[in-house]
């Protein structure tokens, strides 16, 4: 499923075709995405699925074996001074010298951005409550995705690429976290990817949205749009059903007896037609949950 694509000039982010194998193993099939500039792209998908990989390749850490790969309309292999000057990157492993203090790693990351911010530093170090004497390895794994975070806010950059987070977090961490991103897009309308496999912190940021499945996009656009575009049926038969029914164009089907749930993309009557056919009418219609539409897409089935 694919929606309109910016033009190579609205877009911050271009990828085009993008495919890389590690041995055997696809991990990017054929990727294309778009972001335009001012968005938040939440980019989701399992474990394995190739979210990280994608964010090397715009970092310029791996080379495309094949398509192509653009950030602010530039190679970031070829221009990675350029790129990564205009990049705050957070990274899941969040890799800090462990040898320092707070404000050691402060000062020394100031010093790689002449548009470093220290009084938006200072705001946000007190917004997270971080001490300054404290060395980096004594920090408990929220801390350090704040400090994290911080680092990749402070010199004010025009994209964030925001892989995982807030995983592994507890959820007042989370909540800390999600409000830092939040508003610093809503303040100075940042272009961010942010990539998670919280559906319900994807959903609340982002405005984009693209699904990778076994390194393939599965879909790509507007969240509200791709949200539309997907129907939760309720669908109940006149007599029990012993097996999932059989009905074109579902993604998922789940239930039990008389009563099913189907995920789909019909937005047509379609399905409503092919369970009148077997003694099924529809209940209820509603727009699924991001979190429905993953388990769909993801080729998941749950039956009782």
């Amino acid at each position: 499923m694919k929606f309109p694509s910016p033009s190579s000039a609205e877009a911050v982010i271009a990828v085009t075709g993008l495919s890389r194998r590690f041995g055997s193993k696809v991990a990017l099939n054929d990727v294309s995405v778009f972001l335009p500039r001012g968005c938040v792209l939440g980019l989701v998908g399992e474990n394995g699925a190739g979210k990280t990989t994608l964010i090397k390749h715009l970092l310029g850490l791996l080379r495309a074996e094949s398509g192509i790969v653009r950030v602010f309309g530039r190679d970031p292999i070829a221009d990675t001074v350029e790129v990564l000057g205009r990049i705050g990157y957070l990274s899941e492993n969040r890799d800090l010298p462990a040898w320092m203090r707070v404000d050691e790693l402060l000062r020394y990351t100031e010093g790689f951005y002449p548009n470093w911010d220290r009084n938006y530093a200072e705001q946000l170090r007190q917004q997270f409550a971080l001490n300054t004497s404290q060395r980096v390895r004594a920090l408990s794994q929220g801390q350090l995705a704040k400090l994290g975070l911080l680092l990749a806010l402070a010199y004010r950059p025009e994209l964030l690429l925001l892989d995982e987070p807030s995983s592994g977090l507890d959820p007042l961490v989370r909540r800390d976290i999600l409000e830092a991103i939040i508003r610093s897009v809503a303040e100075e309308g940042r272009t961010v990817l942010f990539s998670s496999h919280l559906l319900d912190e994807v959903e609340r940021v982002s405005d984009h949205l693209a699904m990778i499945h076994e390194g393939r996009v599965v879909f790509s656009g507007p969240l509200d749009q791709i949200k539309q575009s997907h129907r939760r049926l309720i669908i109940r038969f006149e007599t029990a059903q012993s097996a999932p029914p059989r009905l074109e164009g579902a993604l998922s089907i789940s239930g039990c007896g008389r009563e099913w749930k189907v995920v789909c993309g019909d937005v047509n009557g379609k399905i409503a037609a092919c369970a009148a056919n077997l003694g099924g009418v529809v209940v209820d219609d509603q727009i699924p949950t991001l979190d429905e539409i993953f388990v769909a897409r993801a080729g998941k089935e749950l039956v009782c």
